[in-house]
């Protein structure tokens, strides 16, 4: 069995994450196309297309960064898509000096 997160972009350019176990994550995307669960968050936002896909060798290490994904902003969700790792401690500091100056 191999483990996957993966990123779809949505037709109303939001992003949805999510994981699948299986061969290829393309087949996921093609169930959220096709309808295959109707009440997914992903239904009234379709045709969704895969933008990135991470694989795991155990299932709590997929299940672990699907977590925190789901809870990182836009910017760093993009830096995965590109590629742009090394960007990520900026984007998660930058952050939180923008929260601090509004003091939260």
């Amino acid at each position: 069995m191999r483990y996957w997160v993966y990123i779809l972009l949505c037709a109303d350019g939001r992003y949805y994450v999510g994981s699948y176990r299986g061969e290829d994550p393309e087949v996921r995307a093609s169930e959220h196309n096709n309808g295959k669960y109707l009440d997914a968050w992903t239904s009234k936002r379709l045709p969704v297309t895969l933008v990135w896909s991470g694989e795991f060798q155990r299932i709590v290490d997929m299940v672990d960064f699907e977590r925190r994904l789901k809870r990182w902003r836009r910017a760093k969700k993009e830096a995965v898509i590109n590629g742009e790792w090394s960007a990520l401690p900026g984007l998660a500091m930058a952050h939180s000096r923008k929260a601090k100056e509004a003091g939260r």
